[in-house]
């Protein structure tokens, strides 16, 4: 390959600059997966060289690299998220022409464990749904409703953001309705609708400059179409830095805050897997942090033969 129009570096901001507009990226990720390329560049004493030099990289030097990594403190989760970000530059460049990204695609990452969001305390999940909570945005009220609907929906009913997000205009439930969720594996369920939610949705249809009917979306963006759920997310990073919540705050986490805080007043788990969608007790007893006395408790109370 004869040398390249542009430098590694001119590269790097471009990428980057593509993950900002078209992916929505927030400012926190593309501040660390260019210091992930930047990192990488470095260790390889390749910084000022052209990008299909990066590409023709082996795979035993991205290992080395990780490895070394490794050796600094850097934990396995953090690793997974350098490679992604090496790789996703790599598939950057490789789409740019400048070669293929074969080693990064031969290099497995670290065993990372899956764990839970940690739900939040009570007081903090529902400030998520007060747009009073959001000084200082810029963004028009209607849409500050609009997300302070759908957080209410999060943590108000167990709801996961998907599910929140496929609920139609004609399905704006009102207070002590309950709407039909349709989850995971096509499993069909009843949640209650608490007057706050429901109040929550009333003030943001209210200020909602789009009618896409009643077979539209619920939810829509800044243009009337269908809501992203990365726009959620990226309201509640938003939200992290304005209430100083922990990075552990994610919309996810808002529906484990439902179980467990309903949990904590006494809730039957019985039900409240029935809530989640839930199609085993204990993938609810772990969504809860319930202990195996408790799971029991619960056991032995319901079934005729305990």
């Amino acid at each position: 390959m004869g040398e390249q129009p542009q430098g590694l570096e001119t590269c790097r901001i471009a990428w980057l600059a593509m993950l900002a507009q078209e992916r929505l990226y927030s400012a926190k990720t593309l501040e660390a997966y260019g210091r992930d390329v930047a990192q990488f560049a470095a260790f390889l004493g390749m910084e000022r060289r052209s990008p299909g030099d990066f590409l023709a990289v082996k795979p035993a030097d991205l290992r080395l690299f990780l490895a070394e990594r490794r050796e600094k403190g850097v934990e396995s989760r953090s690793l997974m998220r350098q490679l992604a970000g090496l790789r996703s530059f790599a598939r950057y460049l490789e789409r740019e022409g400048y070669g293929h990204a074969s080693a990064f695609k031969a290099v497995k990452g670290p065993r990372v464990k899956k764990g839970l969001p940690r739900p939040l305390n009570p007081g903090d999940a529902r400030a998520t749904s007060r747009i009073e909570t959001r000084a200082g945005e810029t963004r028009e009220p209607w849409i500050l409703a609009r997300d302070a609907a759908v957080m209410a929906l999060l943590y108000g009913g167990g709801l996961r953001i998907s599910e929140a997000l496929s609920l139609r205009r004609g399905d704006a439930p009102k207070a002590g309705e309950t709407i039909t969720i349709t989850g995971k594996g096509g499993k069909a369920r009843q949640v209650p609708i608490l007057p706050q939610i429901a109040r929550a949705i009333d003030e943001y249809l209210a200020q909602c400059p789009y009618n896409p009917g009643a077979e539209g979306p619920l939810f829509v963006g800044a243009k009337g179409g269908p809501l992203s759920p990365r726009i959620i997310q990226l309201a509640m990073e938003s939200l992290r830095g304005a209430l100083g919540l922990p990075e552990t705050a994610t919309p996810h986490a808002l529906r484990h805050s439902f179980a467990t805080h309903l949990l904590a007043r006494g809730g039957d788990l019985r039900t409240i897997q029935e809530l989640l969608g839930h199609a085993s007790l204990s993938t609810t007893q772990v969504y809860t942090e319930v202990d195996t006395a408790r799971l029991m408790q619960a056991y032995k109370a319901a079934h005729p033969r305990a």
